[in-house]
């Protein structure tokens, strides 16, 4: 029971860090190669795109997607997806679809000239499921080497989290002292006394039979 308990306890923090790190914003320093439309239609990784863009029609199963391609200064490859999260999940409220599309279009660059761009952005990059990570905001830099703001966001985020459970935590505590162990407390000593009980029945049981037998 107890590899169980912390089979549960584990598998439950494994899901909250990875809701956390697709959800949380991150920065990555890249050079736009390219960017373009396509059409889409999501299917079993429906839960991984955004829902209709605002003010689009919603009864529509596919849709056009903006894509921005870019490249690290290693050369890994990271394609973006750009699409308004509106006023659904995560609470980025993005309306700037097109504005940002705009600027990343701007700042595209070839390796014998390059130019980067810090891209900040949200979700994960699947090449087997088809996911993108969805691009927040792009903005210029001086190079591959340019500082990351510092990520007050996730700070605050993971501070406020921290904070609820503690609080839950506390509180779980002091209601289990409280209410939880005094009744298993009493139940067990009500077990005990039960058992005694018991035993001391048998034990007169024995008694009595051991002296009919010599009777």
């Amino acid at each position: 029971m107890v590899y169980v308990k912390w089979f549960f306890i584990l598998a439950f923090w494994v899901i909250v860090g990875a809701f956390l790190h697709y959800t949380l914003p991150q920065v990555d320093i890249v050079r736009i190669t390219n960017t373009y439309e396509k059409r889409v239609d999501p299917g079993e990784n429906s839960l991984f795109w955004a829902q209709h863009d605002t003010g689009s029609n919603t009864t529509v199963t596919g849709r056009d997607v903006f894509f921005i391609e870019t490249r690290k200064e290693n050369g890994k490859v990271i394609v973006y997806r750009n699409e308004d999260t509106g006023w659904g999940w995560p609470p980025y409220f993005k309306f700037d679809t097109s504005n940002l599309q705009a600027e990343a279009t701007d700042l595209k660059s070839t390796a014998e000239n390059p130019r980067y761009a810090a891209v900040r952005h949200y979700g994960w990059r699947n090449e087997f499921f088809t996911i993108f990570p969805n691009a927040i905001s792009v903005r210029p830099v001086d190079g591959p080497d340019a500082s990351k703001p510092f990520p007050w966001i996730n700070l605050l985020v993971l501070g406020t989290l921290a904070a609820i459970f503690w609080g839950i935590w506390v509180r779980w505590r002091r209601f289990r002292e409280a209410r939880i162990d005094p009744t298993l407390e009493e139940i067990q000593d009500s077990w005990e006394a039960t058992e005694d009980s018991i035993a001391e029945k048998r034990g007169r049981l024995r008694r009595w039979w051991a002296q009919k037998r010599n009777n």
